[in-house]
């Protein structure tokens, strides 16, 4: 307790203040303590009232509490939109149902203060109020995980986190315990009060003496009737008698045989068998042959056979058991458009193709037949020109065809491939919108077996079009401002939230625009990856850019090694192998998650960093397919001096959306086209020698906040993904270090660097069992000592020491 200052008296000058007198004996008035009264009254009914309905109409109201000032929205609440958003705050982001508590204690309290009752009377009913609140927030979030509005936001974020340290049966006796002790508490209970409670017990009857003289020769006693208190003593004892007796040698003899041992003895209460001497000797000249004969057989499959026996034991490794109860997102989250169904306006195809046979024939060109595929924005016409029609002649008419048919974003396919026909793609007057949710809801997406499935969007012929990440190897994404980047990438980071586990697939979010991708932190500790000791999961710094990319080559490097010692060739087979348990964990063998790396604006990276950006984005782009690390960039230009030829043939899968010249779509797909594109997501995708016209699915921001929400409100891991830790140049190592302040474990590793002539804070971590960041420590520590080279980027230091008796004289030079 803190010492209470002695209250001064107010002296005579401030209680004669007029301006202070009139304060005082308002707040003293009876009439405003029964106004002030009736105002708490009134706000414990009408709260009371709001949450009652909230719980009958809470998800129709969730629409408009993002839009309070739009007139034209009405909320189901019966005491509308100002009751809705209350009931939200104290119900949904608050406590749940236990919330209710927290009105009836104002009831009360308003009641007290209209009856001139002293208030303090009170403070003992608010205080267990709000205990018994939280209490049942939590006990309500944690027994009903499944109903997210029984126990708010509060319960269900405590149940989360105590779930993470204590598990599911820890904090159900935390909750026990506490409502224990709480009863204990508030009703005084003692041991007294307990024990005067229980029911005494019976008191024991003493047995009589019994003679042998009063006992007659049927074994009754003379004189008295005896009643067993017991029936089936008899029957109990010869059943445990006979149970007894079929314990014999026989059953041991039948067991001993097989070890060629000789017969033991039938066993008896009185004689319980004894090991034969013949039989032990037996046994040990087994046991030596055994020992002495190589069994080529046996070494070959030992580690196999170990593999079998965990399997056995304990089944498949499950990378998902963390996080066994992960509900994937709804479709329901995603939004249906009025306007999302394909119209066939016949008159519009019959005027088109007029118009395109009339300007045709215009120059003398033939067309010996034309049919029409409708997609959602473009109509693919497809011609077959009369014999000896030259294509180039129809490719040059582009312009006349688009000025004939009055529509931008024309383009004449001259041939289609496989086909043997010419196409011309021409807009709708009125098209439609394809939205997430029906990209998403298609067999084709629903039954794929891709390992990273991306739903993009529709084809002209308006099929899903899905494409698998893993085999691009990466994709590249460009286009002008405003044309749909951003929606595309939101599409991609959608289907793969869709379709994976956060076990499976960890996202690497670099934005250096701060607004973009910023929707995706709710869901940081489910799927994201980050440096250690940084704050944000999303990347925005030039900075930690540099260091993520840099921390991803050290994981590259790390899981190529990892599948080496595996003897597989890519992280699909080295998973396999890891699951079915033919990987020891103690040999540093882990589960591997499928990293995507999503940059934005590439552009303004390679501009403020240059050469430190470019240099790690080009090994990743080379060599991260294998071992399951992604690249997806952006950018509005990928000219050279942006994404250099190197990057850029490792990025055979690419995506333009519309641009202004067909220099800049060359630039992008090596093919004219982007250009004439009509904008609103139309896009391109070449893969390899293909391309296809899509449009890309369009997800808006808010579905994509209610995806993340949805996500980040369920269990989660303790932390983001961690990646390696990357120390650049600037934060090197040529600082002394005292020699008190070492590692106590730094003799240990200067001894196990110099014996496997390897530098690297990796190996520490695998040998010594240590953390990142210790390991880095020791590290510097070695350096300081010259015992390893400096820092040479994702590279291993070098070794400046031979030999351990080098390395000891070095030690005992420095301690003299």
């Amino acid at each position: 307790m803190w010492p209470m200052a002695k209250r001064k008296k107010p002296s005579s000058k401030a209680k004669k203040g007029k301006g202070g007198g009139k304060l005082w004996g308002f707040f003293k008035s009876q009439q405003t303590h029964l106004v002030f009264g009736v105002l708490v009254f009134s706000a414990s009914i009408f709260l009371l009232i709001s949450f009652y309905s909230f719980l009958h109409v809470w998800k129709k109201d969730q629409s408009i509490l993002n839009d309070l000032s739009d007139k034209t929205l009405s909320a189901e609440n019966v005491l509308g939109k100002l009751g809705a958003t209350l009931a939200d705050f104290f119900v949904y982001d608050g406590f749940g149902v236990a919330t209710f508590l927290f009105p009836i204690l104002l009831f009360f309290t308003g009641l007290y203060i209209i009856l001139n009752i002293p208030v303090k009377q009170l403070y003992k009913p608010w205080f267990n109020g709000m205990l018994i609140m939280i209490w049942l927030s939590l006990a309500l979030a944690h027994l009903k995980k499944d109903n997210e509005l029984m126990g708010g936001k509060v319960g269900f974020e405590m149940n989360d986190f105590l779930q993470i340290y204590l598990g599911e049966i820890g904090v159900l006796l935390i909750l026990v315990f506490s409502f224990l002790i709480f009863v204990i508490l508030r009703f005084k209970i003692t041991p007294q009060k307990i024990k005067s409670w229980l029911p005494n017990p019976p008191k024991r009857k003493e047995k009589p003496n019994i003679l042998e003289e009063d006992v007659t020769d049927d074994g009754f006693v003379k004189g008295t009737t005896y009643e067993s208190t017991d029936e089936n003593t008899e029957e109990e004892i010869e059943l445990e008698f006979d149970s007894f007796e079929t314990v014999t040698g026989e059953s041991l003899s039948s067991e001993s045989h097989d070890l060629n041992l000789e017969t033991v003895p039938e066993m008896t209460p009185k004689d319980p068998p004894e090991p034969s001497v013949r039989a032990s000797e037996k046994i040990e000249k087994e046991e030596d042959i055994e020992i002495e004969v190589e069994n080529p057989v046996f070494e070959e499959h030992t580690v196999e056979n170990l593999s079998n026996t965990l399997l056995k034991d304990f089944g498949e490794f499950d990378p998902k058991l963390e996080l066994s109860k992960y509900r994937f997102p709804e479709l329901s989250l995603l939004k249906d458009y009025s306007n999302e169904n394909i119209h066939i306006n016949k008159a519009e195809l019959e005027t088109n193709k007029d118009r395109i046979v009339d300007t045709l024939n215009n120059y003398n060109i033939g067309i010996a037949s034309i049919k029409a595929t409708i997609g959602p924005t473009v109509t693919l016409y497809e011609i077959v020109p009369d014999a000896g029609v030259r294509i180039s002649k129809i490719k040059n008419l582009e312009d006349d065809i688009a000025l004939s048919l009055s529509a931008l974003g024309i383009r004449i396919i001259a041939p289609i491939p496989g086909r043997g026909t010419i196409g011309i793609e021409v807009p709708n007057k009125k098209p439609s919108v394809v939205s997430m949710k029906s990209v998403l809801s298609a067999q084709k997406f629903q039954n794929t077996q891709m390992d990273l499935p991306i739903a993009l969007g529709k084809t002209i012929s308006n099929e899903t079009f899905v494409v698998d990440l893993a085999k691009m190897p990466h994709l590249l994404m460009a286009g002008a401002t405003g044309q749909g980047k951003s929606v595309g990438l939101n599409a991609v980071l959608a289907s793969l939230l869709y379709k994976k586990h956060p076990a499976e697939v960890k996202f690497v979010l670099v934005d250096p625009k701060k607004v973009e991708l910023t929707l995706y932190n709710k869901i940081e500790r489910h799927y994201l990856a980050k440096l250690p000791d940084t704050e944000d999961a999303i990347i925005t710094d030039t900075a930690m850019v540099i260091n993520t990319l840099n921390s991803l080559c050290i994981e590259m490097d790390q899981r190529y090694d990892l599948l080496k010692n595996a003897f597989v060739r890519n992280i699909k087979e080295y998973n396999k192998k890891f699951i079915a348990r033919k990987l020891n964990p103690e040999n540093g063998h882990r589960y591997l998650p499928y990293i995507v790396l999503v940059i934005d604006e590439f552009a303004d990276l390679i501009m403020t960093a240059g050469k430190e950006i470019e240099t790690p984005i080009a090994r990743l782009a080379q060599l991260a397919r294998a071992i399951g690390i992604h690249l997806i960039v952006a950018t509005q230009r990928p000219s050279v001096n942006v994404i250099t030829g190197i990057i850029k043939a490792n990025f055979p899968v690419r995506v333009a959306f519309r641009v202004t010249s067909k220099i800049d779509s060359r630039t992008i797909l090596d093919f004219q086209g982007a250009d004439q594109l009509i904008g609103k997501g139309d896009m391109l995708i070449s893969t390899g020698n293909e391309l296809t016209r899509l449009q890309c699915a369009f997800i808006d921001t808010p579905e994509v906040e209610r995806l993340t929400d949805f996500i980040g409100s369920q269990r989660a891991y303790p932390h983001a993904h961690y990646l390696p830790e990357y120390v650049g140049e600037e934060s090197g190592t040529g600082i002394d270090i005292d020699i008190e302040g070492r590692d106590k474990l730094f003799e240990e590793a200067a001894m196990l660097v110099v014996t496997a002539q390897q530098g690297s804070a990796s190996l520490l971590q695998r040998k010594l069992k240590l953390g990142y960041n210790r390991a880095g420590r020791i590290i510097d520590q070695l350096e300081a000592a010259n015992i390893v080279g400096p820092f040479e980027g994702s590279k291993a230091r070098q070794v400046l020491v031979t030999d351990l008796a080098t390395l000891q004289q070095l030690l005992e030079d420095e301690k003299n």
